[in-house]
């Protein structure tokens, strides 16, 4: 009798044990996965950004460390901007100058500067009128043998350079009048609109002297510290862009006819299966390319496959870049 029992209680326990365990493979006590479901395998491939600086300088502050966040537009890092600003100055001093200088052809000759040339064509006027007279009285003179003919000489030189200077404050007068030449204004506004751009391109120097953050991310490496001297090829830092987040992932010849871009993902983690992230497909390579050996697939891997972009909508901190995922597709849709 206690050996009936004994082989009832195994056979009870043999049959649990197999219970059990159909249960934790998922052979019983759960349902299946849907058939318009498409699994794929992928990795986490975040962006990262090299940052530097777009002009040469030594370093003067740098304001992250290493696995700190950053938001768009924070200043990271600042380089010592005081020839930048003795450049700044000297090309402003420059614009002034030559804003002055076109002012002053714009407006022309002064009252004051009329004035006196017209002056002194009246002192070239009455200089030429005594000479005339001067000439008319030595010419009457050696007609009647009263001077000799180098004195009539004389006074004809003294009348032409009387007449040339009266000609030349005529046109000194004239001058003054019309004021400046259209091509000398020219000139002038050429000369200040390039005095402008020289202060503009030393603002936008100082500018470049501060390293920005292009996008929201994490500091994964500081690469300079302060008074190093760098140049624009030179790397400052290595930020890890927090958008957008995507899954490289792959997809068969056979199954590339169920997914399209736009169609809603799942991209679930081995740290957190219960908690999925919510994503959609955004872009798939038109070219096919064998599956590479880090992507684990049903197929061979020496199928054809095109890759493809998840696009992840909710990511935070739990997704890391290189994370192998699983992603679920429902392809009813498609």
């Amino acid at each position: 009798m206690k050996k009936r029992i004994v082989a009832v209680l195994v056979v009870v326990i043999a049959l649990a044990s197999v219970g059990f365990w159909l249960f934790k493979t998922g052979r019983i006590g759960r349902k299946p996965p849907p058939s318009n479901e498409l699994t794929l395998y992928g990795n986490v491939d975040i962006r990262q950004v090299e940052l530097g600086f777009r002009i040469a300088g030594q370093i003067k502050s740098m304001q992250l460390e290493e696995g700190q966040p950053v938001k768009a537009g924070a200043v990271m890092a600042e380089l010592d901007t005081r020839a930048l600003e003795d450049q700044l100055h000297a090309a402003q001093a420059q614009v002034a100058a030559q804003d002055a200088n076109l002012k002053k052809l714009l407006t022309g000759s002064r009252p004051a500067e009329i004035a006196r040339a017209r002056a002194a064509v009246d002192e070239a006027t009455a200089a030429q009128e005594n000479a005339r007279t001067e000439l008319d009285r030595t010419e009457r003179l050696v007609k009647e043998k009263a001077l000799a003919q180098a004195n009539l000489d004389t006074a004809t030189a003294i009348s032409r350079q009387a007449d040339a200077r009266l000609a030349s404050a005529n046109e000194s007068l004239r001058l003054f009048v019309q004021g400046s030449r259209i091509e000398d204004i020219s000139a002038a506004r050429a000369q200040l609109q390039l005095a402008q751009a020289n202060v503009a391109s030393v603002e936008t120097s100082l500018d470049d002297a501060k390293l920005v953050a292009p996008s929201d991310g994490v500091v994964i490496s500081r690469v300079k510290e302060p008074g190093a001297i760098v140049s624009p090829n030179d790397i400052v830092y290595v930020v890890s862009l927090t958008h957008s987040v995507w899954v490289r992932a792959y997809v068969s010849e056979t199954q590339l006819g169920r997914v399209h871009p736009g169609i809603a993902a799942s991209v679930i983690t081995d740290a957190a299966p219960a908690h999925p992230f919510k994503a959609h497909v955004g872009y798939i390579s038109p070219t096919a390319e064998f599956t590479p050996k880090s992507v684990e697939t049903p197929e061979l891997r020496t199928d054809l496959v095109y890759r493809m972009r998840i696009i992840v909508d909710d990511a935070d901190e739990g997704l890391r870049q290189g994370m192998p995922v699983t992603i679920k597709i429902d392809t009813s849709g498609g």
